[in-house]
């Protein structure tokens, strides 16, 4: 009787006829997969719903302009070359101040994770220092390096910094050590380690830190144009504010997600290129 039951153990369960039936999978679930168009055709709702109701007088367009509108008021800008003017300083600050912070954040990231006295000191900073607001430092940024890019460049690159810094160092901490274990053990020199095990198990980590400093970095710069600059998308949403030209608001904000969108693509094409291993 054991030998039958050790036999049967692990074949499908049987009905009262003696004949197996199937048995439902019961593994799924805790992997959702994003639809490939569901996303757009529920935006696509939305923005018809927005539309019939600015056309149908439902809402006020002074508070509220419909989506054609907005689309008129970024041709209007396209066409007059002010979204070009605009879009050009706001796109040279933030690529300035993202790459600066960037490198600095990777260099000091990557002495935190690798370093016991970086460690001790770096930790300590950072902690103390990355909860404060970094447009609050705009102001006294100005009054160190006058009026001028310089404190905008700096308030984005310092943003970028440290969220940068963290998610390198977490990256390089998560890496699995029996790898770095088993690379010494064959000699592997230091540097070789950081180049070919270090670096590739800290890159997704990396990776989604640039994500979300390209969102700091967006956030900063619209923030530091409204304070101090005569150009730039946040300048000119602020001046759309003031006169009460909504239309032109809503087109600049739309300008502002369609570029995050566009640095999101980005970011994922460079995942598909230096992640192909996982």
């Amino acid at each position: 009787m054991l030998d039958r039951a050790q036999a049967n153990e692990g074949s499908p369960p049987a009905d009262r006829n003696g004949e197996t039936r199937p048995v439902a999978f019961r593994g799924a679930g805790f992997s959702p997969k994003a639809g490939r168009y569901s996303g757009w055709i529920a935006l696509a709702l939305v923005i018809g719903f927005w539309q019939l109701a600015g056309s149908a007088g439902w809402v006020n367009p002074l508070f509220l302009p419909a989506p054609s509108a907005i689309v008129r008021a970024i041709w209007q800008l396209a066409i007059s070359g002010a979204l070009w003017h605009h879009l050009s300083w706001s796109i040279m600050r933030i690529g300035t101040g993202w790459l600066l912070g960037t490198i600095a954040g990777v260099v000091v990231g990557f002495a935190i994770g690798l370093s016991s006295l970086a460690r001790g000191v770096g930790i300590t900073f950072i902690s103390a220092l990355f909860p404060i607001p970094k447009i609050a430092l705009l102001p006294l940024l100005i009054l160190w390096l006058g009026i001028g890019e310089e404190p905008k460049i700096a308030t984005i690159a310092l943003g970028v910094f440290f969220s940068t810094a963290i998610s390198v160092y977490s990256g390089v901490d998560n890496v699995p050590r029996n790898l770095i274990r088993m690379a010494q053990s064959f000699n592997v020199p230091f540097h070789a380690i950081v180049i070919r095990v270090i670096w590739p198990g800290a890159l997704p980590s990396i990776l989604a830190g640039f994500r979300i400093t390209a969102s700091i970095a967006l956030l900063l710069v619209v923030s530091a144009e409204m304070i101090g600059a005569e150009y730039g998308i946040g300048a000119f949403v602020l001046q759309a504010g003031n006169l009460m030209q909504t239309d032109q608001l809503l087109a600049g904000v739309v300008i502002l997600s369609l570029f995050g969108l566009a640095v999101g693509r980005l970011i994922n094409w460079l995942e598909t290129r230096l992640l192909h291993w996982r």
